[in-house]
This record gives structure tokens, sequence and C-alpha cells, in this order.
């Protein structure tokens, strides 16, 4: 079998996280849903570097949501769902990915607020 392009192993994991999402509950789901597209669209034109850690980082978050849900895709009673963020990571991050962290944490927030 021939390797895949990069082409195909981006598709691939895109797809492959979507279907983990649907594991999730509704609104997560939504919200999930679409910073995967808005994440992918915006890493179409990255450096070579960029990519490598972007399809690295995507693949480990890809992985620890399968471990979560469980071998179905369907969560175990969820109270919890994610893992917390490495506070050396964060140091890495430019400020426009700071930025969008916050953004993603407050609409997590109102999700929250909504489902009580």
């Amino acid at each position: 079998m021939a390797c895949m392009t990069h082409v195909q192993r981006v598709r691939t994991l895109y797809k492959t996280i979507l279907r983990l999402h649907r594991g999730l509950p509704e609104g997560l789901q939504v919200l999930g849903n679409q910073y995967v597209r808005d994440e992918f669209r915006r890493h179409k034109t990255c450096t070579t570097h960029e990519a490598s850690l972007f399809m690295n980082e995507w693949t480990d978050y890809a992985i620890s949501l399968a471990n979560q849900l469980g071998i179905k895709g369907k969560p175990n009673p969820i109270e919890y769902v994610g893992n917390n963020l490495d506070v050396h990571k964060l140091g890495d991050f430019r400020d426009e990915q700071v930025a969008q962290l916050y953004e993603l944490l407050q609409a997590s927030k109102g999700m929250n607020e909504e489902n009580r």
C-alpha cells in the first residue's frame, strides 16, 4: 500500500476528530466542530515546521479524546472532558493564540451556564 500524502493525512485526521466529536454532548460538539474547522482552515498555508507541530498536537488531541470517550465513541457518564493545559506550553503560544484560547474559554463557560 502506498504511503499517504500530507493532504490525505490532514484530511484523515480532520475527519477522525469530527467523528470523535459525535460522542460529545451536543453543545460541546458544535463548539468543538467549529473550532476544528477554523483551526484547520487557518493552517492551510503554514510552514512545514508549523504543519508538523499542528499535526502532532491534533493527533494527541484525537488520541486523548478517543481514550476519554471509549471505544464506541460514546461517553461514559461525563462530568469532565479534556485535559488541563500544560503551563510550559502556554509560554510557547503567540499572543494571537492566547486570545483564541481565551475566546474558547469564554464560549465554553457560556455553554456551562446555559446547561444549568
